[in-house]
């Protein structure tokens, strides 16, 4: 709306006899619907600045299991390749066992594998 426009609106709804305050505001307001930004601040202290930063402990690889080295055959017991054997490489970063068939003997690519879900042979 324009200010010319709101005001004949205003007029007219006056002639008729219609309140038209929602006129007037939803002009005020923007675009027709947009709402106004409220933000609250809950609690009895408002906390405001900013956060320190937390220090982060190095994450530690879980202990290998009993028997694991590098090399070693593992039976797969979930996933996709369950009851295969495959061939120990070494452990990662998150704790995880790599893996692999070797692909060319028996079609196991290289995997990430749950040490709670193999056994070592």
């Amino acid at each position: 709306f324009s200010s010319e426009a709101a005001r004949r609106l205003v007029q007219s709804a006056r002639s008729r006899g219609v309140v038209a305050s929602a006129v007037v505001h939803s002009e005020a307001m923007g675009k027709p619907g947009q709402a106004k930004q409220v933000f609250r601040k809950y609690g009895s202290k408002a906390k405001s600045g900013v956060k320190k930063a937390e220090k982060r402990t190095k994450s530690v690889a879980p202990k290998l299991k009993k028997g694991l080295t590098p090399g070693t055959v593992l039976i797969l017991l979930a996933g996709r390749f369950r009851g295969s054997r495959v061939v120990f490489l070494k452990q990662l970063d998150s704790g995880l066992l790599l893996a692999t068939g070797p692909y060319g003997v028996n079609g196991v690519p290289l995997r990430r594998v749950n040490q709670r879900y193999c056994i070592a042979t």
